[in-house]
């Protein structure tokens, strides 16, 4: 896979990372070059006498360096796709020295590894639906396939611990209301990590992980009461679903293991899901630091008939990288399999199709073609998946005071949105990230901070200083179509878009 220098940017992890790579695109700083089709490498003369050996594997791409930072990929690995991406001619072709080659060869062996287990895996899963679909009880059929003597039991042990965990957090969020937000104090804070941890230690991580994301808000911003009262009202009902579990369709059961932490295995998604087979567009992709040296990367797709989105979720410990690059504005054909839930958004990669520009890597091309726009219109049709008969006066009412033309279309453009984020929460209350495109939004500097602006309405955005002045110096004060995540109180810009241009004219994170 060969990558420009705008596909090179998309890779980096940060602004900084971006920066620093520039300054090492000089050929003398690269004693050593090569390229074949299977990977790119250097050495790179730093300040110590060894040259740090840098490495890419094209399928992916994956890197490697000798070098001691923690980010990945590094300003090395970046630098030296950038300058193949300028100059391929100084890359010298053949067959790659031994520490790339004995690299690449534990990768292949590694990947064969892992596509052995899946396979076992989705025969067991598909042979666990095919008894379910006969009518044998879903927990015998698993313990048949996975474990008869233990299977069964270590589910019910662990679903017997999140009940106990959060039968005793609702009484102790009762004790904390009782006492009144007044009181909370940095020791009531402590308490509450401590109470956190507690879910942890109780199989339930992501309860630990929500009481953790409410102490965060204790006296950050004038309106923190508020939030607060609504993480901690999640929590409770929470705690009032997993008490009468067993009362509950099977998607919200499965929408209550995600918010435990505990999702439904892959191979069990990749044999009984729904698969969506459609012309997918990359609306906007993020990666972000969640943990010491734990990367998250989101990736938010639209399909162009089916007008569904989707997003695929990837983590990478340490100097380990994800696989495939998602670049925005892309698309490719591709067949979906979604995770289980109420309102199912969260997809695996299954099918590419032969005339996709990813093959096998699972990288979207750069190319944007007529229907990349199309997905990004949320007037269109094919892309806005509410009601048809929503009432016609809904939506004069919530374009009250709207003129005619762009300000007309921002208005419905908006209402289908937050329809849209309506229809997920009603179905999933503890959906945290909801994916947004907003049309004809003017980013404005005001007292309160950083704000989008159209038709008289002002969404807050959570955005770095210079992303936000970028995103301002692109849209010089004219409208842009802006993608980004929706927390129900801020919107994270990842991309905006100009009328008309090829591409997106702004990606969050690139310098």
């Amino acid at each position: 896979m060969t990558l420009t220098m705008e596909g090179v940017l998309a890779l980096a992890p940060d602004e900084a990372s971006a920066k620093a790579a520039r300054g090492l695109i000089a050929p003398a700083k690269w004693p050593v070059l090569g390229a074949n089709d299977a990977a790119v490498w250097g050495e790179c003369q730093g300040s110590g006498s060894k040259p740090y050996q840098t490495q890419v594997d094209r399928a992916g791409p994956a890197f490697r360096c000798s070098c001691p930072s923690r980010k990945f990929p590094c300003k090395h690995g970046l630098a030296l796709l950038m300058l193949h991406a300028q100059e391929a001619g100084r890359f010298s072709a053949g067959e790659p020295p031994t520490w790339v080659a004995e690299w690449l060869a534990s990768r292949d062996e590694r990947a064969q590894k892992k596509e052995e287990r899946d396979q076992k895996a989705v025969e067991r899963a598909a042979e666990r639906a095919a008894q379910i679909a006969e009518g044998v009880d879903p927990a015998q059929a698993v313990s048949a396939l996975v474990d008869p003597d233990g299977a069964t039991r270590r589910e019910a042990q662990r679903w017997r611990r999140i009940e106990d965990a959060a039968a005793e957090l609702q009484r102790w969020l009762g004790d904390q209301l009782g006492r009144g937000l007044g009181a909370i104090d940095d020791a009531t804070i402590r308490g509450w990590r401590t109470m956190a941890a507690r879910m942890v230690d109780a199989q339930a991580p992501g309860l630990g992980q929500r009481l953790g994301a409410a102490a965060d808000v204790w006296r950050v911003g004038a309106d923190w009461p508020e939030r607060l009262l609504s993480r901690l009202g999640l929590l409770q009902l929470a705690c009032e679903a997993i008490s009468r579990r067993e009362t509950l369709s099977p998607e919200v059961q499965a929408d209550l293991r995600t918010l435990c932490g505990w999702p439904v295995d892959q191979s069990e998604v990749l044999a009984t899901g729904e698969r969506v087979t459609d012309r997918w567009v990359v609306l906007g992709a993020i990666v972000e630091e969640r943990d010491a040296r734990l990367n998250e990367r989101r990736v938010w797709l639209q399909g162009t008939s089916t007008g569904r989105r989707a997003w695929l979720l990837d983590h990478a410990h340490g100097a380990r990288g994800f696989d495939g690059v998602w670049l925005p504005g892309g698309a490719a054909d591709l067949t979906l399999v979604f995770h289980p839930g109420a309102a199912p958004m969260r997809a695996l990669v299954v099918e590419t199709s032969p005339t996709t520009t990813i093959a096998s890597t699972q990288s979207i091309g750069s190319a944007v073609e007529p229907s990349t726009m199309q997905a990004l219109d949320p007037d269109a049709d094919a892309n806005t998946d509410v009601d048809a008969d929503v009432d016609a006066d809904a939506d004069a009412g919530a374009g009250a005071g709207v003129g005619a033309g762009a300000d007309a279309a921002s208005a419905h453009a908006w209402s289908a949105e937050w329809r849209r984020i309506a229809s997920r929460v009603a179905a999933n209350p503890f959906a945290m990230l909801h994916p947004v495109v907003l049309a004809h939004a003017t980013p404005v500097q005001t007292e309160s901070g950083p704000q989008l602006v159209a038709d008289g309405r002002a969404l807050p955005l959570r955005l770095g200083d210079s992303d936000w002045w970028t995103l301002m110096a692109v849209s010089g004060g004219h409208p842009l179509r802006v993608m980004g995540e929706w927390d129900g109180y801020r919107l994270g810009p990842l991309t905006a878009w100009t009328s008309g241009a090829v591409g997106p004219a702004w990606v969050r994170g690139a310098a």
